[in-house]
């Protein structure tokens, strides 16, 4: 089974304050990281992810770089920012037009240029200044054209972007008129991606449901830092373990390295059907898991929850546990949580089965008739509250997508449906249709009002 093209990971790399965080920010059309500053890495590689038309990608945020220093803080962050090129794809370089070509920019150029990576200068701060001439002086640099934008204004970026996929990523022009394969409702083998912080025991897990089937068909290096995809089959089900702990193959045994890449996990989430997210009942459920947790949720992956090395310990810690999962991991009450021991191979058959019932409800299909009954009923039970004088009319329900399901509802005046009401209706579906285990997306479509700009 070939995995999918992962999506391209781009760098931004630069000295301080010359506006690398609100480039991020611009890209990701965000006020901070998606999957934010995660604690036990470093405080300045920040991750996200960002789109261009239908191409995604992944960005990731460096401190300010001094490649020369030796010793102290920013030594430290220099060998983050190393860290962030040798995973990306291709680098933008930010400079700062204003303030001109400086020593720290020229180290850094020879610092990059043996990368070897696709790279872009791009000069930064552009805004009301010709690009001619602010580009100018930074042809010395000798890493190729460089590109005016701004980071502030958004002037340029998308050129910017566009520039740099297209070198790691060319669109594949497709024929039309070539006979297209019909739409897949559904996935042959569901593809699973364990993540979690390191040390919480997803090797071990791996390892067991590897292990008890003996059953390993092929591993399939995908991506320069070895994205491994394994086929297994498992009571007669056929599934995909995406790995994101760093699997290796010697001869015809695996053996699991646990290692944390921010980058490989978020591909492998954005590659699978269903997550498992695994957590450690021995520690606090800590801010880095709330924050793999959301991203997995914003990527609208179905999830199962696997609290592990949940054996030896008594009642009163396991009660504790179970609250600290209740208040901290509220955002995934739709998901199924399992107690387990990895090691000893307890609780495993049972979130297999999970993982069974979200991929189910990931893809499941619902018809119109279905969900604008459905709808009916939840309006019937309470109707949307009134915003000024009307109230809104919600008329009928189609499906709109699927991994996850997306429920589109048309009527008029719905751009003054209120939150609250949106997360009723996501329930009112979720109980009707047995959506456990997967997020799901309620939109709402106004029908536009002919005479509205007729006076």
């Amino acid at each position: 089974m070939k995995p999918s093209t992962p999506m391209p990971v781009i760098a931004i790399v630069g000295r301080p304050n010359v506006g690398k965080s609100t480039l991020f920010n611009r890209m990701t059309r965000s006020r901070d990281a998606l999957v934010a500053d995660m604690p036990g890495l470093t405080r300045d590689r920040h991750y996200g992810t960002g789109r261009v038309g239908e191409r995604p990608f992944l960005i990731i945020d460096t401190g300010g770089f001094e490649p020369v220093a030796k010793e102290g803080i920013v030594h430290e962050m220099a060998k983050q920012t190393r860290q962030a090129i040798a995973e990306a794809d291709a680098l933008i370089f930010l400079v700062d037009g204003r303030a001109g070509l400086t020593g720290s920019d020229q180290a850094i150029a020879d610092d990059l240029r043996k990368a070897g990576r696709p790279l872009v200068v791009a000069v930064n701060k552009a805004e009301g200044m010709r690009f001619g001439t602010v580009t100018a002086e930074f042809h010395e640099l000798g890493l190729g054209e460089p590109v005016a934008i701004s980071s502030a204004h958004g002037d340029g970026v998308r050129e910017l972007v566009e520039m740099l996929l297209d070198r790691i990523a060319p669109v594949v022009e497709v024929d039309e008129d070539a006979p297209q394969e019909p739409e897949d409702l559904g996935p042959r083998r569901i593809k699973i991606a364990i993540v979690g912080r390191p040390n919480v025991g997803k090797s071990t897990l791996v390892n067991t449901l590897l292990g008890e089937e003996r059953v390993i068909v092929f591993d399939m290096p995908g991506t320069t830092r070895d994205s491994i995809h394994i086929d297994f089959d498992r009571g007669g089900k056929q599934y995909t373990l995406i790995d994101t702990a760093g699997l290796r193959r010697r001869g015809k045994v695996f053996e699991a390295v646990e290692k944390f890449s921010v980058v490989k996990t978020l591909q492998s989430v954005a590659d699978a059907n269903v997550v498992v997210i695994v957590l450690d009942a021995r520690q606090e459920i800590s801010d880095q898991d709330a924050h793999i947790a959301g991203f997995v949720v914003e990527s609208g992956r179905a999830v199962v929850v696997a609290i592990n090395k949940w054996d030896g310990l008594d009642e009163y810690e396991r009660e504790r546990i179970k609250r600290d999962a209740f208040r901290k991991l509220q955002f995934l009450a739709f998901a199924k949580t399992h107690f387990i021991s990895a090691l000893k191979g307890q609780g495993i058959a049972a979130v297999m089965k999970s993982v069974d019932s979200a991929a189910t409800a990931a893809f499941t299909k619902l018809s119109t008739p279905k969900l604008t009954r459905a709808l009916v009923e939840a309006v019937d039970k309470q109707t949307p509250p009134r915003r000024g004088i009307s109230r809104p009319k919600l008329r009928y329900a189609h499906q709109g997508g699927q991994n996850p399901p997306v429920i589109v509802i048309h009527g008029n005046g719905l751009d003054n449906v209120p939150e609250t009401y949106r997360r009723y209706l996501e329930a009112s579906f979720r109980e009707t249709f047995s959506l456990q285990g997967t997020p799901l997306r309620v939109e709402f479509r106004s029908t536009r009002n002919p005479f509205a700009t007729q006076s």
